[in-house]
Order: structure tokens, then sequence, then C-alpha cells
């Protein structure tokens, strides 16, 4: 990095020019730092966003694979020690509250582009199918998200009445049920369409609103509601 000309070095470039003038190495440079023997940090950052090819020498295929890594994907890297991981592992948390935040401060319903990136956030890169809840007060802002339910979705699989109590928990006005595909397609199943059909009969019978339905996959999402599904 030192021998890059001061105004070509990332970090000095995203003081002069902004960060939007960076690309995605430079910025992962920057939160990097250092690199490795006979690999600079700009190099270092590069291979992380390139697509994997050697198990333990190659990167994660994108920015967004690399930021919805577990820590056992990062610690297999490497030149991603214990610090460098809890510093993207951080970058992360911080991007799931910010988005929180939103929520929680405005309508969900004024924020459908916040919500479907805070669903991806917590739910996109997951390697297994989880059902979760958001549950939203009378303004329609968050309350809380929980994961409620794992493994292969099925009928038998998510109970609408757990939904229910947690919702009477929360003292929930309405909700916002969502779920991931780890296939990567989001086109909803026949078992997604009757497993919201119950939920919202059963959600029905205690006055709470069931807005929406959400799939998310790795950089794509689905609204049941925007399809006239539900």
């Amino acid at each position: 990095m030192k021998d890059l000309p001061a105004d070509s070095r990332p970090r000095e470039k995203l003081l002069t020019r902004g960060a939007s003038a960076l690309s995605n190495a430079e910025l992962l440079a920057i939160l990097l730092r250092t690199g490795l023997p006979g690999q600079g940090v700009l190099a270092l950052a590069q291979s992380l966003l390139q697509a994997q090819q050697v198990q333990g020498t190659g990167g994660f295929g994108g920015l967004t694979a690399l930021l919805h890594a577990s820590p056992a994907d990062l610690a297999r890297i490497k030149g991603l020690g214990p610090a460098k991981r809890a510093e993207i592992l951080a970058v992360m948390e911080l991007a799931r509250r910010a988005l929180a935040e939103q929520l929680q401060q405005g309508s969900t319903l004024n924020s459908p582009q916040a919500m479907r990136q805070y669903l991806q956030a917590h739910l996109a890169h997951k390697p297994h199918e989880i059902f979760a809840v958001l549950f939203l007060d009378s303004q329609l802002r968050l309350i809380a998200l929980e994961e409620l339910f794992r493994g292969t979705l099925t009928q038998t699989s998510v109970y609408p009445r757990e939904i229910a109590l947690r919702a009477l928990h929360h003292h929930a006005h309405a909700i916002v049920l969502a779920h991931n595909h780890p296939s990567g397609q989001v086109q909803p199943s026949q078992a997604d369409l009757q497993i919201t059909r119950r939920i919202q009969d059963a959600m029905n019978l205690l006055d709470i609103q069931v807005i929406d339905h959400l799939i998310v996959a790795r950089g794509q999402s689905l609204s049941m509601a925007e399809r006239g599904m539900m």
C-alpha cells in the first residue's frame, strides 16, 4: 500500500474524495488494514471478493457473500485472523442494527426496501431454511424479529399457535412472515402458500393482521402480498 501514490491509497482516497469513490476491494482493504507476506492488503481484499477456487485460498464470490459469511466460513480463509474476522462480523451486525432502527422508528409499509434489506441480512445467508416473524406495533413499527422455526418447512413444522403466542407476548398489532430459500429460488411452493393461509386464519381469530410473507434468497426476494398471493 505504501508503494501507491498518496492519492491512490484507499484510506487517503476515502478522506479526500469520499467513500463512494472507492471500489469494494478498496473499502475492504481499509477494514483489513494489513495483508499477508507477499500479498498486499489490496490484493488480499480482491482475492476475498473473487469466487473461491481452492479451499482455504479463494474468496467468497462477492461482497454480499463475504459479509454474510459465518465465523466458520471466515476461519477457513488464509489471512483472516481473529481480529479481521471479528471486524467483518462486526460490520455486518452494525448494518443489521442500523436497518432495525429504521424499522423501529417508522412504518414498515413506508420502508419496504429497508424491510427487505433487513430480512436479507438476517436470513438470506443461512444454509438451512429459517421461518421468522416480524412483530409490529399499531403504527406498523418493528417491535422484534424472532426466528421461530428451522429445517425443512412444512405444514407440520410451522405452528400457528406458537406464532400467536409470541404475537400476544409482544402485544403485536400486525406481523410479517418471512423465510429463506437456501436454493436461491424465491418462488413460493405450494407448502408456503398453505402455511401462509393457516397462519392468516389463526391470526384473524386474534384480530392480528398478517401484512405480508416475504421469501428471501441471496440477492433477491419475493413479496406474496405484492404478487396477490395472500
